[in-house]
């Protein structure tokens, strides 16, 4: 049987342990480049991120704003397949708990069992399926169970106690609330709506919750910081490599960002979880 790396709940609790939130960096694999991406992650690590997702580049990113599309599109036209998505994983995964944020056709188009297999084989903590309602995942979550993979689904502001409840009882990892309704993308101030779902899921489970969608700077992952577990942040990043001249300039801009957003959610005065 194949052995997962790290898995992401332990260093949650650390971060709980320690008064704070955790940091959870997005970036797809291959963009710019395989060996760029890795790179970016080992800055973002190094920088202060506590648990690093790996995005797997896929041609119809239909959950997704354009910035993050841009960055797909652009790793697809590099060349970027699902080994190389492995390969990105198993050097962060040398640093941090990595997990992959994936739609679930290429992990179906790949073989279910084979892509946990894989995935575990790379020290890869788990997956973050955006489109995978529990309802429809029992082939995934035996596949994550036998190889020990965290299995992290969204829940939304629309969903139901019900589907709070379906879909934090199928979570291992954390459950991950999606903080607005719509595509991905940073935006000018946090969601509204984001602290009431944190709330309504904890009514539900004692699971960490992360929240995602939205977050670009400090101010705003010390605001998510204050009521969740983890503070998400993906097309902040992305951007400030798509906006970058060059490799080296895309390095500085990732620490930046990620030293500023490590700031914001050791600075989130935490709520005790209600």
């Amino acid at each position: 049987m194949s052995r997962a790396g790290r898995t992401v709940r332990p260093t949650l609790e650390a971060a709980r342990e320690a008064g704070r939130s955790a940091l959870v960096g997005y970036l797809p694999a291959g963009f710019p480049t395989v060996d760029a991406s890795i790179g970016l992650l080992r800055e973002m690590v190094r920088s202060g991120a506590d648990v690093l997702e790996v995005g797997l580049p896929y041609s119809d990113p239909v959950m997704d704003g354009p910035t993050i599309q841009a960055a797909a599109q652009q790793a697809l036209a590099a060349g970027t397949r699902t080994a190389d998505v492995f390969a990105v994983v198993a050097a962060a995964a040398e640093l941090a708990p990595t997990l992959v944020m994936t739609y679930w056709n290429p992990v179906e188009r790949y073989g279910v069992d084979r892509f946990a297999a894989d995935l575990a084989s790379a020290g890869g903590a788990g997956l973050i399926t955006p489109d995978l309602i529990p309802d429809e995942a029992a082939e995934w979550v035996s596949a994550a169970d036998r190889h020990g993979l965290d299995k992290v689904f969204l829940v939304a502001p629309s969903s139901t106690e019900q589907r709070l409840g379906l879909a934090s009882d199928a979570c291992r990892g954390f459950i991950y609330a999606a903080a607005v309704m719509g595509v991905t993308g940073a935006r000018e101030q946090t969601s509204l709506v984001a602290p009431d779902l944190v709330k309504r899921v904890r009514a539900v489970t004692d699971k960490p919750v992360g929240v995602g969608l939205g977050v670009s700077n400090g101010r705003q992952a010390a605001e998510v910081a204050a009521y969740a577990d983890a503070v998400i942040v993906g097309s902040a990043f992305v951007r400030s490599v798509l906006e970058a001249g060059d490799e080296s300039a895309a390095l500085s801009a990732v620490a930046e960002l990620t030293a500023d957003l490590a700031h914001g959610v050791r600075a989130g005065l935490r709520s005790a979880p209600s």
